[in-house]
């Protein structure tokens, strides 16, 4: 019946009266106390104490929990996931930490109401669907992801590049969004890595309207990732949040 009730398996109902009752029968605090108390002995027996003051140091270095977990792993054989080292920082705000402070996003996620979708009004786009697949799987140098940060009130606007296969990002700073200068600043920085670009995968954002300019500079294809998709520049927007810490608005 509770099973029932709480729409989980029966077994699911038996293994947590097994694990966390006592003496005097399932009790709720009690249940809760033995969870908590088998939680930090599990992360005892995984990492010690040393380990844990190491990554908080990082931590209040502003370094991210994906570059934490791949330090640790090359300078001293630890595996630890950055899920995991996102828990600790969460665990260390509800004790009343400071590790949080020191995430790059800090800002609370807010809802969009009518937002318009403006990717129609970029002519001649040509979408990430007909990239070559050769992109998808890096085997190669020259295949780039570009995105623009704009400054704070609008004034200002930094465009980064970065190649998918070794990371290499380039900057590229613009006094106005407007496209034309966009597209100026770009191709006056990307120049000298014309041999090596093979393909931009952009955003939908109007600074990269005069694309096909500097796709016939760079002699480079250039494709549009589908709106509201971040994800398909995934490389593009983890470099972005960690440009953002040093680049503050």
């Amino acid at each position: 019946m509770i099973a029932n009730i709480l729409t989980v398996h029966k077994s699911t109902i038996s293994r947590e009266l097994r694990r966390n009752r006592g003496l005097r029968g399932y009790r709720l605090k009690q249940a809760h106390a033995k969870v908590m108390q088998r939680r930090h002995e599990k992360l005892k027996t995984h990492l010690p104490l040393t380990t844990w003051a190491v990554v908080n140091t990082l931590i209040e270095q502003d370094r991210s929990s994906e570059q934490i977990s791949g330090r640790l792993y090359e300078e001293q054989g630890v595996s630890i996931s950055h899920e995991w080292i996102y828990l600790h920082i969460y665990s260390d705000k509800r004790q009343g930490g400071s590790l949080h402070k020191h995430l790059r996003c800090q800002k609370k996620r807010r809802q969009r109401y009518g937002k318009q979708d403006r990717s129609g009004r970029i002519p001649n786009r040509t979408s990430i669907d007909d990239r070559p697949a050769i992109v998808n799987s890096k085997p190669r140098i020259g295949d780039w992801e570009g995105d623009t940060i704009i400054g704070k009130g609008h004034q200002g606007v930094v465009t980064s590049h970065i190649e998918r296969k070794t990371k290499y990002t380039v900057l590229t700073q613009s006094n106005t969004k407007h496209a034309k200068s966009v597209c100026q600043s770009i191709v006056q920085r990307l120049i000298p890595y014309r041999n090596q670009i093979h393909t931009i995968t952009y955003d939908n954002s109007l600074e990269f309207s005069e694309h096909q300019n500097i796709a016939q500079t760079l002699s480079a294809n250039i494709y549009f990732a589908h709106p509201h998709s971040s994800w398909e520049r995934g490389l593009n927007e983890n470099t972005n949040g960690l440009i953002w810490q040093y680049l503050p608005k």
